[in-house]
């Protein structure tokens, strides 16, 4: 769908009048009218190509050596040229997707070729495996036990075919997926990270793939990652605890609690996130009784875990027991689960109808845009204290970028779009 210039108006201007005819309304328990929606929908519409992408582009490419220049301070200037090998892959599929879903605006399709050839050319080892940092002119500096580099290249690749009718780099993407899905399953080693004394298994590997089958088989298509959906979503179930209300980060082999201080951590906007996707897929599937009450659950039991009922927002990490936290920026407030939480609550209203995720949706899109919106300088803060004052103002580091933000603004509008055509 084409993006309209509508009346111009000034950026902060339109956020202000925004906030305070749609973000401070205080109503309890009321669902949403057509009105309010179509007014979201352009918040978020505006928000993202008004607000978000003027940040980034076109200031985040590198003419020069290729990728991204994505480690930014508070006003856009670059405070490091080292290169993040999951953000290239991911603003690439950003880019990518806009073009495909949004409009075929060439600064998007040339943007993403930027971060796809960079990847291409510079981030693969000779064993195969993603590097994870590289200099500015594509010199590996790190390398991790794990494989999200892959994941968000997969997803930049198939965005990019897809653009480009490209059949060479959407087999690419195909195969880099099935490689690490033997990573996943051991039948391609990496070196280990634990010992075998506690086994255990995680959430964080069939949620993000469950999200990149998902984005494969609808660009270029693949039969093999439609394959693996439904064992994703078992996996992902097995860390819903209905005694305790809460999904596990990892659990033991049987789906329960590891009862020690790491293992009992969760990560409630992680979980909020992989909530939205089981939406998602219930979605695609043209409705799906069972997978929409299970990640509604998620949603709800993440939520009730993770909000922060003193000062609002999603807290980053809860122990479900009630015992302390290990890690000391236990309650702060991170950009991205807010981004999931708007996401998620949202989807979960347009999906049910059920006036509790209109109300849910209604405090954390305030709350959000409240206190991470950089009025001045546009784009978001990264790191909230528990109380809302600024951690640190930079917008652009080694794991914050052009990715959780603009994904909740396009994914909202398009959301929004398709509900009110109905």
């Amino acid at each position: 769908m084409s993006y309209r210039q509508g009346e111009t108006k000034s950026r902060d201007s339109r956020f202000l009048h925004r906030r305070s005819n749609l973000v401070r309304k205080e109503r309890i328990m009321s669902g949403y009218t057509k009105e309010e929606l179509d007014g979201l929908r352009e918040f978020y519409r505006d928000s993202l190509l008004e607000d978000t992408l003027k940040f980034w582009l076109p200031r985040g490419i590198d003419e020069e050596h290729g990728g991204y220049l994505l480690m930014r301070d508070r006003d856009g200037s670059l405070i490091d040229d080292d290169k993040s090998v999951w953000f290239q892959g991911r603003f690439s599929s950003i880019l990518g997707n806009l073009y495909n879903h949004v409009e075929a605006r060439e600064e998007w399709l040339s943007g993403a070729k930027a971060g796809v050839d960079f990847l291409r050319e510079h981030c693969f080892d000779k064993d195969g495996q993603m590097f994870f940092m590289m200099t500015r002119e594509g010199k590996p500096l790190r390398k991790r036990r794990y494989f999200f580099s892959e994941a968000f290249a997969i997803a930049a690749f198939a965005q990019y075919a897809k653009a480009t009718d490209d059949a060479a780099l959407a087999q690419e993407a195909r195969d880099l997926f099935r490689r690490c899905s033997e990573y996943a399953d051991g039948s391609r080693p990496l070196p280990a990270k634990y010992t075998g004394e506690r086994p255990a298994k995680g959430l964080g590997v069939p949620m993000i793939f469950l999200n990149v089958a998902q984005t494969l088989c609808d660009t270029v298509g693949c039969e093999f990652a439609a394959s693996q959906i439904d064992s994703y979503i078992a996996q992902i179930e097995d860390c819903v605890d209905d005694e305790f209300k809460c999904v596990w980060e990892c659990t033991d082999p049987d789906g329960k609690m590891i009862d020690h201080l790491q293992e009992r951590t969760i990560t409630p906007g992680h979980a909020i996130e992989g909530a939205w996707f089981i939406l998602h897929e219930a979605k695609r599937r043209g409705g799906d009784a069972r997978l929409e009450k299970l990640g509604l659950k998620m949603l709800d039991y993440s939520w009730e875990q993770g909000w922060d009922k003193e000062f609002g927002g999603i807290i980053y990490f809860v122990d479900p027991t009630g015992k302390p936290v290990m890690e000391y920026w236990q309650d702060m407030k991170f950009w991205w689960p807010q981004n999931e939480a708007v996401i998620a609550t949202l989807l979960a209203y347009t999906m049910t109808g059920d006036p509790k995720y209109a109300e849910w949706h209604k405090m954390i899109h305030s709350y959000a845009h409240e206190h991470f919106h950089d009025k001045e300088h546009g784009e978001w803060f990264g790191y909230l204290h528990r109380d809302g004052r600024v951690s640190t103002a930079m917008k652009g580091n080694h794991y914050k970028g052009p990715f959780h933000l603009p994904r909740m603004q396009t994914y909202c509008w398009q959301l929004l779009e398709e509900h009110l055509a109905k």
